[in-house]
């Protein structure tokens, strides 16, 4: 729990930064109305992202890949039954580009964390409990190149919180399914303007 705790305060910290950063320039910007290059460090929008929250209604709980469905009834126990069907999900997306100049402005670090809450067992027990369950986040490296295309190369894992992090009965499937390690090499293509705005991108 205190890893959460730690990851969210950390998280909304540097969203809360992003947001006055960005209100900063803009009242810069209305100051003068002569164009400028951007500055070598933190120009404009040089932090950006979002935050999520999202309530799954009973009946419709994301499957964590966890457990074995249906449950056996002898799963050892209401208080060790595998229940990792997320109630709630917080999620987010940050990316930081502190470069406004030189070819080193085209680089940009990203963070993608997402928190599941819950215990539910589908079609035997739905709860309101926001139990932490786990901690999934993509974590990488990105470089803008012309017509709105970007190289990634993006680390995934996952970190079962609490009581999911040892065995949770003959339910528990011990598999992290979708959520396991790995790392991936790919080509983004953004359209119709998003993912452009106060990006750091011309050419």
């Amino acid at each position: 729990m205190k890893r959460i705790l730690i990851a969210l305060t950390a998280f909304m910290t540097v969203s809360a930064f992003a947001a006055h950063a960005q209100t900063s320039a803009a009242k810069a910007g209305r100051v003068s109305h002569v164009a400028a290059e951007p500055r070598t460090f933190f120009p404009p929008n040089w932090v950006r992202g979002y935050t999520d929250f999202s309530v799954a209604p009973s009946h419709n709980e994301p499957d964590l890949g966890r457990c074995m469905f249906p449950q056996p009834a002898s799963a050892g126990g209401a208080a060790s039954m595998c229940t990792a069907y997320a109630r709630y999900l917080f999620s987010g997306y940050l990316e930081v580009q502190p470069l406004g100049r030189t070819p080193f402005r085209h680089f940009f670090l990203f963070f993608e964390p997402k928190f599941s809450f819950g215990r539910n067992i589908p079609q035997t027990t739905y709860a309101a409990s926001m139990e932490p369950i786990a901690y999934d986040r993509c974590i990488g490296i990105g470089f803008q190149l012309p017509k709105n295309f970007e190289l990634r190369a993006t680390q995934h894992q996952v970190d079962w919180l609490g009581r999911y992090s040892k065995s949770l009965g003959t339910a528990d499937l011990h598999t992290n399914g979708p959520y396991g390690l790995y790392a991936t090499f790919g080509v983004r293509w953004s359209f119709g303007g998003y993912g452009r705005n106060g990006a750091s991108s011309a050419y």
